[in-house]
């Protein structure tokens, strides 16, 4: 498909356009399909097209680059609820990252009200369904490939000129959001489920809201958990900021924020202190830095689950979990016929079997190691 798509953009703009300005729909061809059209009884409003695009100019990201204007578009401009808005796909060629930005009027003049980033390496054209927040509820922005589409509850949402009607998104609960793409010349079949998960109105910018979920696995993964909880500065999507150049950026997308294949196994159960076994899950998901895990404590009365800090894919995972009066450490990895793990003499072991060990946070710094035929892997853990 990209390949497809990079083809169809050397061919020529989708619309005329001013140099200095916006251009209005995107460069983008699927065939003989212009994926992103101009959008919106605003589109052929030149006024309102130099207006968003000194907006667009003006505007930094959190990290002070500026969108690239000539591979920037403007995918819908036109009245909302009563209100003119205007969506821009805004190329910062300084971040390889590409930013959703929401434009409202104010006045004469429009101002970035929203702005997510996508950090993808590739370009956020290249999605299909793009999230909008309107007073009305959660919208989305769909491409021309886009045929029909279902919201939450697997709910037909009507769209006008590539925008969805208004749908109740939760704030912080995950809901499915499917799309069915028609056949085009990357897609000679089509796809008649094109998955997506929707984290809820609660995620913040520069948080993107949207996760891919092809496989659906997603769905089951998030059951039952608080987003807004996940998404905190010690949830696993929030508890790993970005760094750039020698320095945290905590106003940027945090490096651990989830992009797709959202998965969870169980780790099996566990008993504390005598009380009702729990599950302890594994939840896996990819992110633009590689594949991200986390643990969670479902416990056994059906309270609020807990949920760990993320850490990244390695072969002996160490996770800090705060249980409420007994914070533990749990220590998981895949099993072999040779692998064996050793915790520092003393260490009480609340569980141990293969591929999972439970201890008490420890009071100062300690490490652990897992033997495999050929190599060791050590962790450390320090009390927070």
């Amino acid at each position: 498909m990209l390949s497809a798509l990079l083809a169809g953009t050397a061919c020529g703009p989708v619309t005329e356009r001013k140099p200095q300005n916006l251009q209005v729909g995107y460069d983008s061809l699927d065939g003989t399909l212009a994926v992103w059209p101009p959008r919106g009884d605003l589109s052929g409003d030149a006024t309102a097209t130099a207006a968003v695009t000194a907006a667009v100019r003006g505007w930094r990201s959190p990290a002070d680059d500026r969108a690239h204007l000539p591979s920037s578009g403007i995918l819908f401009s036109g009245r909302v609820d009563g209100a003119p808005v205007a969506l821009v796909a805004a190329d910062v060629p300084g971040e390889s990252a590409s930013w959703l930005l929401q434009l409202t009027r104010e006045g004469d003049r429009y101002a970035v009200t929203r702005a997510t980033e996508y950090t993808d390496p590739g370009y956020l054209v290249y999605s299909d369904v793009l999230p909008v927040q309107t007073a009305g509820g959660r919208r989305y922005l769909v491409s021309a490939r886009v045929q029909s589409l279902l919201g939450p509850q697997d709910r037909t949402l009507m769209i006008a000129d590539g925008l969805s009607a208004p749908v109740d998104v939760p704030s912080c609960t995950a809901v499915g959001v499917t799309a069915t793409l028609r056949t085009t010349e990357s897609l000679p079949r089509g796809r008649a489920a094109d998955r997506l998960l929707d984290l809820g109105t609660g995620t913040v910018d520069p948080r993107y809201p949207l996760v891919r979920d092809e496989s659906g696995t997603g769905r089951r993964a998030l059951t039952g958990l608080d987003t807004c909880v996940l998404s905190g500065d010690r949830g696993p999507f929030g508890s790993i900021p970005r760094r750039i150049g020698d320095r945290d950026a905590p106003r940027s997308v945090p490096t651990s924020w989830p992009m797709a294949k959202l998965t969870v196994r169980s780790l099996g159960e566990v008993a504390l202190g005598g009380g009702e076994p729990a599950e302890l899950q594994q939840l896996s998901w990819d992110t633009d830095a590689g594949a991200m895990t986390a643990v969670i404590y479902r416990p056994a009365d059906g309270s609020a689950p807990v949920v760990s800090p993320a850490d990244r894919a390695t072969p002996l995972q160490a996770y800090q979990l705060p249980v409420p009066g007994q914070p533990l450490v749990v220590l998981s990895w895949r099993p072999t016929r040779d692998s064996s793990l050793s915790v520092p003499p003393g260490t009480p072991l609340l569980v141990e079997r293969p591929g999972l060990a439970v201890i008490p946070t420890p009071s100062r710094s300690q490490t652990y190691s897992l033997a495999n035929t050929d190599k060791t892997h050590y962790r450390s853990i320090s009390p927070r």
